[in-house]
């Protein structure tokens, strides 16, 4: 057994506790249950769930068991914390298949031996299908005075308003139930969460203690920010960095990481990093030290891509990153990688047939502002066609040149890359 709390206390991984002290008595006397659910809101997990799922194996780490809860139940009916406006509510047949592809996606993260830390994934539907609306108000509902379910923020926020139906007023009795059903099967006592969740955690510790008379306790890790202001976990248009590979290509996901900005690098270590306290203070000397080397930036990228997409693909990511800048063989790229790797640089599109001279598709692809700028280059020996020095002003790529039959990769100096793409009919 370590001390996972102090760990987590150095990586500002915890926000609010029920209370530390009991929790820290209740960790060192031996293996303790616990559990963090995922709604099926989407068709993968996303990196906010990531931090999640990484707490759930940290304290698995330490000597504790586990349980990832899929929200079979609660992803029908919408968790409406940090929610301005009422769910679309999605149907039970879209629910069930992404149950099954969240299910998969927690269980990578987790070990599941024989042993008393073995890892469970359950789905809440299990207890809450079959149980009849007059035995969810009389076994649950009752236990909920109405006066503190409005006097919760998520509430007051809505009915203040756009409202709130009861559908959503009545989640938090059902993760509450969720948490009293582990409790009396698993003995679960802890449950992890954001801090956006603390109402919803509170509310299964206090329902344990009304139906069983049981001691439970809630943590909640904050919410990550940005230091430039932008969301954690989005693209600059907004778009979400998901788990599954066919959401969020590996390569863009690396690539996140590996852009982090400097005053973040830090704290995203300290937060998805499985690397020791002396590891991570060293790279953050060293990449002070040496800012453009981005040391750490490259650690936590090969780091977090291996860890969700395994080492093959972290391999392929590293080779495209390379290759595109001259330092690798652009041929040696699987499809789908380079294609990936291509979608973050300069774009243009030619019709099937005799492809034009590379001076203009230097200038088409923006790399040069015109047709005259792009044969001095050439002259100069500054422009690149699949990595290879573009030896005439008057130089055209052959069919032969297109790498899968689709792509030419253009550079311009060092670090300056587009690419062409012949459109298939």
């Amino acid at each position: 057994m370590t001390d996972v709390l102090a760990d987590l206390a150095w990586r500002d991984l915890i926000a609010q506790s029920t209370d530390l002290d009991e929790l820290r008595a209740l960790l060192a006397a031996g293996p303790v249950t616990l559990y963090c659910g995922f709604d099926p809101t989407a068709p993968s997990l996303h990196l906010g769930n990531l931090m999640q799922i990484l707490t759930l194996r940290r304290f698995q780490l330490a000597g504790h068991r586990p349980i990832g809860l899929v929200g079979g139940a609660t992803g029908l009916i919408g968790d409406p914390s940090g929610k301005t406006a009422e769910r679309t509510l999605n149907s039970p047949e879209v629910v069930a298949g992404w149950v099954e592809r969240i299910r998969g996606q927690v269980a990578r993260f987790l070990d599941f031996d024989e042993g008393p830390t073995g890892a469970l994934i359950v789905s809440n539907l299990d207890w809450t299908g079959p149980m009849t609306a007059i035995e969810f108000l009389r076994d649950i509902g009752k236990h909920f005075p109405v006066n503190r379910m409005l006097a919760r923020e998520t509430v007051k926020t809505r009915l203040e308003s756009t409202g709130m139906s009861y559908t959503e007023f009545s989640y938090v009795l059902l993760q509450s139930m969720d948490f009293l059903e582990l409790y009396r099967r698993y003995g679960c006592r802890l449950q992890t969460g954001g801090s956006d969740q603390w109402g919803n955690l509170t509310a299964g510790v206090d329902l344990i203690r009304r139906v069983e008379g049981g001691t439970a306790h809630a943590l909640t890790t904050p919410l990550l920010t940005k230091a430039d202001g932008s969301k954690f976990g989005k693209t600059a248009g907004g778009e979400t960095y998901w788990l599954d590979p066919e959401l969020t290509s590996p390569y863009a996901f690396y690539q996140f990481w590996f852009n982090a900005d400097d005053r973040d690098v830090e704290k995203f270590l300290k937060v998805f990093s499985f690397r020791s306290r002396e590891e991570i203070e060293h790279l953050v000397k060293e990449s002070a030290e040496r800012p453009a080397a981005r040391v750490a930036q490259r650690a936590l990228a090969e780091e977090l891509t291996t860890l969700v997409h395994g080492a093959d693909e972290c391999a392929k990511v590293i080779a495209a990153s390379r290759a595109l800048f001259g330092q690798g063989s652009l041929e040696e790229l699987d499809e789908r990688t380079l294609a990936a790797a291509l979608s973050e640089v300069p774009h243009t599109e030619v019709p099937p047939g005799d492809l034009p001279p590379v001076a203009d598709l230097l200038a088409a692809s923006g790399l040069c502002k015109s047709k005259s700028e792009a044969r001095r280059a050439i002259a100069q020996g500054g422009a690149y066609l699949n990595n290879a020095k573009v030896l005439s002003e008057d130089a055209a790529p052959a069919s032969d040149d297109l790498l899968h039959g689709r792509f030419l990769v253009l550079r311009r100096g060092k670090r300056n890359v587009g690419v062409v793409e012949v459109k298939r009919p």
